[in-house]
């Protein structure tokens, strides 16, 4: 009798093993099968059908990007997108594919930063990619250190674990196109300063190849500090770059005004205005583009339509490198013993 229980028993145990060791099985190969996946089902096929992403963070932080006729906007500024990062978030949500499955639980998702942008100290983003079909809603939260992070559909209990990483910013300067103007040091023949309580003097040479600018309006017996000290100017409006924008405004009463005019070989001329409210304040500019002659007619078309009625917010050692005074190309005074600005770079 006691060997008939014993092998009862055995057979129980060993029943009960297979089991446990089937669930366990079973239990791993759910958490493994949903690598690979598509995070957002449809959206490859359908992102040059994509008529609006938004893009919404903690503290009520948004931007709202729209398609247009023939290219994207940032809705909160009415100012082109930044197309080649746009085109990388897109890229990057419709190849998101599932790596793991993480938390279902809602406490847990703080963790993982996957909780509602809306919700107390969240820290995720949360992005609607929006067509006349479909919209299609996620959280994307921390990142896991190497190449994905973590995210969760909008309606959806369950977190992922996902790649490649996804970046997306909430805020409307950050999707701007970012160039403002490119003038080449080579084109520019000629510049003219007009700064604020500071002496007018114009910059120039007559031949790209010519290696040094001329500086004419040097005050009698003063020195530039050395022969190319102008030549830092010339590069003053390549690649120009914005830190945000905004449709163009009268300055207040009591606003520092500068202004400088570039010239290149070609004919086309770039009038900028600077204007700082405060010393230490942000640095606008606005442009004004115009050609004299024919050959630098469509360029200067173009850069007008496309810099009229906006004034540029820009990095402040940009501001002061288009807006150099004069006492900054010279050498000091003798017996001076203050500090001298040096040009800008």
């Amino acid at each position: 009798m006691k060997q008939r229980h014993l092998a009862i028993l055995f057979g129980i145990s060993f029943a009960v093993l297979l089991v446990a060791i089937w669930v366990a099985h079973r239990a791993q190969q759910g958490s493994t099968s949903v690598a690979g996946t598509p995070v957002l089902p449809g959206l490859t096929a359908q992102l040059n059908a994509l008529t609006e992403v938004r893009i919404s963070g903690a503290d009520g932080r948004h931007v709202t990007l729209l398609k247009g006729t023939h290219r994207w906007q940032v809705k909160q500024r009415g100012y082109p997108a930044d197309s080649g990062k746009l085109r990388k978030l897109l890229i990057d949500l419709g190849n998101l594919k599932a790596v793991a499955r993480k938390t279902r639980l809602a406490a847990d998702y703080a963790a993982l930063g996957v909780q509602s942008p809306s919700a107390a100290g969240a820290s995720g983003v949360r992005i609607d990619l929006v067509s006349p079909a479909h919209t299609w809603s996620l959280i994307v939260g921390h990142s896991d250190g190497g190449s994905g992070a973590y995210v969760r559909r909008v309606g959806h209990k369950q977190s992922l674990l996902a790649a490649p990483l996804v970046m997306a910013e909430a805020k409307p300067a950050q999707w701007l196109s970012p160039i403002i103007i490119d003038l080449k040091h080579q084109q520019v023949r000629s510049i003219e300063e007009r700064l604020a309580r500071e002496r007018p003097y114009r910059v120039t040479r007559a031949a790209p190849t010519d290696a040094q600018f001329r500086v004419l309006g040097i005050p009698p017996g003063r020195k530039l500090s050395s022969p190319g000290a102008a030549d830092a100017l010339a590069s003053a409006l390549s690649n120009l770059t914005l830190n945000n924008v905004r449709k163009a405004v009268t300055p207040p009463h009591g606003v520092s005004r500068s202004s400088a005019v570039f010239t290149t070989f070609t004919g086309l001329h770039v009038t900028v205005r600077g204007f700082q409210a405060v010393k230490k304040g942000p640095h606008y500019i606005e442009l004004t583009v115009r050609a004299v002659g024919a050959k630098a007619a469509p360029l200067a078309a173009h850069l007008e339509a496309r810099v009229r009625g906006w004034q540029y917010r820009i990095p402040g050692y940009r501001y002061r490198q288009i807006f150099q005074p004069l006492s900054g190309l010279l050498q000091p005074l003798a017996g001076h013993t203050g500090t001298v600005r040096k040009p800008a770079a």
